[in-house]
């Protein structure tokens, strides 16, 4: 463990073998790197252990924990805090440093500390719009993903949805970013946010983003809170990126990235509708 990093490191795979390598490469300065697979049939688990990761395997029996949480229960960790990171993502060399000096300088930890990202969206980084902050360094028995009653959502997978997990302590903020690469073709994208829709469809529907417990920057929770209880959802997320977050500046990706959350939310919102109709039998 000389000159790394004293954090485990969690990769999340399945068939992910165009991204793993750089994934991995950007995180090497870390002590510990788990990289838990869904059944890839492509060569991630091959590149993976390759490049030293310990490849756990990961069978979804459809049931409660999922992914995440299932890693938090049953990994062999060696360190106390642990780092999420998917496997389209990279941490970069700034945000490692910093982590390097966080741990390295002695200091009194928070919990939890909360990252940004840089999203590469048609080719372009977007560096206005709405940004993504997820709380993804915590010590590892002070978190946990909890359960939403999702289950009964159509095409339910196996990672928990867009929730942070719940700290039992204080969280910060870290200065540097992480970079998300959308890979995908834009077909794949909406097919993936079509998915997704399902899921918050739902869990909206039960009353889950009332009451997600979930840690959150305070402003934010704010945001999210007073979102939630907004008509026309879908106009004020294009207004809210597109405008209000400057995402005009990032050009036509800019729009497309805002016009694509303002129907990611349009869905949600006529899906919410369909189940109202179904529990009322009309």
């Amino acid at each position: 463990m000389k000159n790394k990093i004293p954090v485990s490191v969690i990769i999340m795979t399945k068939n992910e073998e165009k991204n793993i390598a750089k994934c991995l490469a950007s995180v090497s300065a870390f002590d510990e790197i788990f990289v838990v697979d869904s059944n890839s049939t492509d060569r991630t688990c091959t590149i993976a252990r390759e490049m030293g990761a310990h490849v756990i395997n990961f069978t979804w029996n459809g049931q409660y924990p999922k992914k995440k949480q299932w890693c938090l229960e049953e990994l062999p960790f060696r360190n106390d805090y642990v780092f999420y990171v998917d496997a389209d993502e990279e941490a970069t060399p700034k945000l490692v440093a910093e982590m390097m000096d966080m741990f390295q300088s002695k200091q009194t930890l928070a919990a939890g500390y909360f990252v940004a990202y840089d999203y590469v969206f048609m080719n372009k980084v977007l560096k206005h719009g709405h940004r993504m902050y997820k709380l993804v360094l915590f010590h590892r028995s002070q978190g946990r993903f909890l359960d939403h009653n999702d289950l009964s959502a159509s095409n339910m997978w196996e990672v928990e949805g867009h929730y942070q997990p719940q700290i039992d302590g204080g969280t910060g903020v870290l200065g540097n970013c992480m970079v998300h690469y959308d890979h995908d073709s834009l077909f794949d994208y909406f097919a993936k946010h079509n998915r997704y829709s399902d899921w918050e469809a739902v869990v909206r529907s039960n009353g889950g983003f009332r009451n997600l417990n979930e840690s959150q920057i305070f402003i934010r929770s704010l945001q999210k809170k007073l979102f939630d209880r907004m008509p026309l959802k879908w106009v004020v997320a294009f207004i809210h990126s597109y405008i209000v977050k400057l995402g005009f500046l990032d050009g036509s990706a800019g729009f497309h990235y805002a016009f694509a959350r303002s129907v990611y939310y349009w869905q949600i919102g006529i899906k919410m509708s369909e189940l109202r109709k179904v529990s009322q039998g009309t």
